[in-house]
């Protein structure tokens, strides 16, 4: 670990990393949607979202559910990885823009006056309570209610909360913003501390970008050393600036740090660019991922792979169980956790899934 992430290797005492997990699919969208969903096919409901429907909002000025994604694209799957599923149209994440304006089209356009602004904004709200009279308190409909409403107050929040000059400069180098590498992740990393301390319920930072060519993301199939080091060097300093933040901002017992990835990498090799042995393929049978903060027990290692760390062997971790380990946390029974749809209560953890006590605190 101090070799690919050395600052995060400085508050490895205040992890709990689970070596055990196991997925069921190494195909990049199936597997990213189990990750975040608990299902391989699309149409489920996100952590996030399920966070947000179980515990609600903390802010009325900002989403309950913010994404920030990658600067250079959306991961497999796209936006689905953010959706409210079946769940009520308002827990959808609200994904902030990496680049420009956090926002798009959250102000009126340029050269329209206040009274033309307000005037369309009557008008609006006369529409939709027609809609509202005539079909009754259809989700869509609330769903985009609620948005306008939202983005009404966002206009005074999302520009606060979205500028960083208010942050001391020692701020900012910790998380990497003066460093090209480290920089947009960064940003992102110290907006979701801004969002949680407005109480934003649930913040999800992505790192991974296009799966074109070239792969811009941790797919290192053809040079697995060259493609980790790139994309490690991305994200240490700022994920470690997270947890020392939190920390010395009282932050960090209230708030619980998710680092996930959809599945592993294989220990054998894969052929790339004509040579063998650079590439490492898809491995869903054994990877590592971790926790940190709220409720944990922190610097334990739970669980083994084998000797080539191909398969979990010891204390086997499914998405189930992460998934409940974690509504655990929060306070959340997950047999509990339901929503009613199509003839099933559905919930995150399916009809499985068990909390690990070994990581709680």
């Amino acid at each position: 670990m101090s070799e690919l992430f050395p600052h995060l290797a400085t508050v490895a005492d205040d992890l709990t990393v689970i070596n055990s997990m196991v997925a069921d699919s190494a195909n990049h969208t199936p597997a990213t949607f189990q990750q975040n969903t608990g299902f391989q096919l699309n149409g489920f409901p996100v952590m996030g979202a399920w966070i947000s429907y179980g515990l609600g909002a903390e802010t009325e000025d900002l989403p309950a559910y913010v994404v920030l994604p990658d600067t250079r694209g959306y991961p497999a799957g796209g936006t689905i990885n953010w959706s409210n599923g079946f769940l009520p149209s308002v827990f959808q994440g609200v994904a902030f823009n990496s680049q420009g304006a956090p926002i798009p089209d959250l102000f009126p356009p340029e050269g329209m006056s206040s009274t033309t602004d307000a005037s369309s904004r009557q008008l609006l709200a006369e529409m939709n309570q027609h809609d509202l009279t005539r079909f009754g308190a259809e989700d869509a409909l609330l769903a985009r209610i609620r948005s306008h409403e939202l983005a009404a107050r966002m206009q005074l929040a999302v520009p606060d909360v979205t500028d960083m000059q208010s942050e001391t400069e020692s701020t900012k180098e910790m998380y990497g913003l003066n460093n090209d590498e480290t920089r947009d992740f960064g940003k992102n990393c110290l907006l979701s501390r801004r969002l949680i301390e407005k109480g934003v319920r649930f913040v999800q930072v992505i790192s991974g970008g296009s799966f074109g060519s070239p792969r811009i993301n941790w797919d290192g199939h053809e040079d697995m050393v060259k493609n980790h080091d790139r994309e490690a060097k991305r994200i240490d300093q700022p994920v470690a600036a997270l947890i020392k933040d939190l920390k010395q901002r009282g932050m960090f017992e209230d708030t619980l740090i998710l680092f996930t990835t959809e599945f592993g990498r294989t220990p054998y090799t894969q052929a790339g660019d004509g040579e063998l042995g650079k590439g490492r393929d898809h491995n869903m049978y054994g990877f590592s991922v971790f926790m940190a903060g709220a409720g944990l027990k922190p610097g334990t290692a739970y669980g083994k792979t084998d000797e080539v760390g191909w398969k979990s062997v010891e204390s086997e971790v499914h998405w189930h169980d992460f998934h409940a380990t974690l509504l655990h946390l929060l306070g959340i029974d997950h047999t509990q956790l339901t929503f009613y749809h199509n003839g099933i209560e559905r919930r995150l953890t399916n009809v499985h899934g068990n909390v690990v006590k070994d990581l709680l605190a």
